[in-house]
C-alpha cells in the first residue's frame, strides 16, 4: 500500500518538475489560444489563468482544498459580474487550458495507472471551480436582474402616480364645463328637437365624457369603495349592444351572440360597462374598413366556479409581441389613442378577482374575460 502511495507522489513529482520547467510553454499556448471581448481587460484575463495554474500545482502538491477552489471560484465570477462579461468566454479558456496541461502531461511517460489518477484529480478541482464559478455568478446576476427588475416597477409606479395627479387635475378641469354644455345640449333638444346637428353634438359629447371617465378610472380605480351590487351580466352586455347599434350599423358590423340567460355576479356594474364598450369598440375599429364581411360575436355563460365573457371579431391579427404589452398603460396602435383603455379594463377585471386576456390568430382575435 504505501509502495503504491510512495509511487503515485514521484509520478506527481515527475509531472510538477516537468511542468515547472516548461510553465512559460504551457502559459504562452493558453494566451495564444484565449478568447475574450473586447470590453475584457485581457491583463486580467491573464492574471486569473496565472492563478489557476498555481492553483493545479499546488493541489496536485498537497491535499486538495474545495474550500480554496470557492474562493478563487467566487473571485473571478465577481468580477465577470462587475466587468459585465459572460461567462461563456470564461468556461472556454478554463477548459482551453485544462486540455492544455493534460495534453503536456500525457508526454512525460508515466506509467498509464498513476496517470489515470492524477488526471482525474485535475479534473475533479477544475470541475468544482467550475461549479462554484458559474453558481456564484449566476446568484449574482439573478439579483442584479432582479434589482433592475424592482427599479423599473417602481419607476413604473411612480410614472402611474403621477398620471393618476395629472388625471385627477384633468377631470376636475373639464368635467364641470362638460356637465354644463351637455345640459344645455339637453334643453336646446326641447327647442329644437328635429335639428339634425343635435345627435353629433350629443355623440360628441359622450365620446368626451367616456375618455374622461377613462381617465378618472387611471387614478381612482383602485380606491373604489362601492358596496358590491349584483349584477346581471347578460342584460348588461345586451343593453351595450343596443346602445352601440348606432356604430354597428354605421360600421356594417354583423353581431351574433351566444348569451346563457340570466348570468350574475358581484361587482360594480358601471365598471364592468365600462369595459365590455371598451372592448365593444376597439373590436369595430378592428374590422373597419375590410373588404369582407366584418363580424363580432359575443358569448356570455356561467362556468360554475366563475363567468367568462367572450368577445371575438375577424379583424386583423394582432402581432404576439403587441399581445404581451397590449394591457400596458400608454401603449396603443391607434393614430388617436391614449393607450390606457385596456389597461384600464385590466384593473377593473382584476380589482373583480378575474383575468382578461388576448389571443389572436389570422381567423379571429378574442377577449377573454373570466370573472
Amino acid at each position: 500500500m504505501n509502495g503504491t502511495k510512495d509511487f503515485l507522489q514521484d509520478s506527481i513529482k515527475t509531472i510538477l518538475s516537468y511542468i515547472e520547467k516548461n510553465e512559460s510553454y504551457f502559459i504562452k499556448e493558453w494566451e495564444e489560444n484565449i478568447i475574450f471581448e473586447e470590453e475584457e481587460n485581457p491583463e486580467k484575463i491573464k492574471e486569473n489563468g496565472n492563478l489557476m495554474y498555481a492553483f493545479i500545482k499546488k493541489s496536485l502538491y498537497e491535499e486538495y482544498e474545495e474550500e480554496a477552489a470557492k474562493r478563487l471560484a467566487y473571485k473571478v465570477a465577481e468580477e465577470r459580474i462587475k466587468a459585465k462579461t459572460n461567462m461563456g468566454n470564461f468556461m472556454y479558456n478554463i477548459n482551453l487550458g485544462r486540455s492544455i496541461i493534460i495534453k503536456h502531461i500525457i508526454k512525460t511517460g508515466i506509467p498509464s495507472n498513476a496517470l489515470e489518477i492524477i488526471i482525474e484529480k485535475i479534473n475533479q478541482q477544475l470541475n468544482d471551480f467550475c461549479y462554484h464559478a458559474v453558481t456564484r455568478y449566476t446568484e449574482l446576476k439573478d439579483k442584479e436582474i432582479h434589482e433592475k427588475n424592482m427599479f423599473i416597477q417602481q419607476s413604473h409606479k411612480d410614472r402611474l402616480a403621477i398620471l393618476g395627479q395629472i388625471s385627477s387635475s384633468f377631470v376636475h378641469e373639464f368635467r364641470n364645463p362638460l356637465t354644463s354644455v351637455i345640459g344645455f345640449t339637453k334643453l336646446l333638444r326641447r327647442e329644437l328637437h328635429d335639428h339634425k346637428y343635435l345627435d353629433i353634438i350629443d355623440h360628441e359629447l359622450n365620446q368626451l365624457s367616456y375618455r374622461i371617465t377613462q381617465f378618472l378610472h387611471t387614478s381612482k380605480i383602485s380606491n373604489s369603495n362601492n358596496e358590491l351590487e349584483e349584477v346581471n351580466i347578460t342584460k348588461l352586455v345586451m343593453d351595450i349592444l343596443t346602445f352601440m347599434y348606432p356604430s354597428i350599423a354605421d360600421e356594417d358590423v354583423t353581431v351574433t351572440t351566444n348569451l346563457q340567460p340570466n348570468v350574475t355576479i358581484l361587482g360594480h356594474e358601471e365598471e364592468l360597462k365600462q369595459v365590455f364598450l371598451n372592448i365593444l369598440f376597439n373590436s369595430i375599429d378592428a374590422v373597419k374598413g375590410m373588404n369582407k364581411t366584418r363580424k363580432i360575436h359575443v358569448s356570455c355563460a356561467d362556468e360554475g366556479e366563475g363567468v367568462r365573457v367572450t368577445i371575438s371579431n375577424n379583424g386583423p391579427a394582432i402581432p404576439t409581441h403587441v399581445q404581451e404589452t397590449i394591457f400596458e398603460p400608454f401603449y396603443t396602435t391607434k393614430d388617436m389613442g391614449t393607450g390606457i383603455g385596456l389597461f384600464v379594463c385590466k384593473k377593473i377585471i382584476e380589482k373583480h378577482q378575474g383575468e382578461i386576456i388576448c389571443q389572436s390568430d389570422d381567423k379571429e382575435t378574442k377577449f377573454i374575460i373570466s370573472l
